[in-house]
């Protein structure tokens, strides 16, 4: 890919992310995302598909509920992205979960926990 087509790319998953934020805020009635936040979209490289990750807080029963919810609305964000925006191909939406706020909150446990265990051995 060009360095142009990257560079486009960045652009529409921003724009995308921005799009389907809003109408998570605004436009879903569903309660099942509330609190949802889109942390990042990755389109393929021919832009007909997006992986669109999100993150909840909550147990494993609120992010199930959550991956509901975006399985029930799909269409209708899709819809919304559609009416937002001037693409010649609308990408089809893939929901993920995003862990990785999860996982960088683990190291962060870890270290303070090694940072702590030294300062004992001291």
């Amino acid at each position: 890919m060009s360095r142009s087509g990257f560079n486009r790319n960045q652009r529409l998953e921003g724009e995308i992310r921005a799009v389907l934020s809003e109408t998570l805020l605004r436009g879903v009635k569903d309660p099942r995302l509330e609190g949802v936040v889109v942390s990042a979209v990755r389109l393929n490289r021919d832009r007909t598909h997006a992986m669109v990750y999100f993150s909840i807080f909550g147990d494993a029963e609120r992010q199930r509920q959550a991956a509901d919810g975006f399985g029930a609305a799909t269409s209708f964000l899709r819809g919304e992205l559609g009416r937002r925006m001037r693409l010649r191909i609308l990408p089809s939406l893939e929901f993920h979960r995003d862990d990785s706020y999860e996982y960088g909150d683990r190291i962060e446990r870890l270290l303070e926990d090694l940072h702590r265990s030294e300062g004992e051995e001291q």
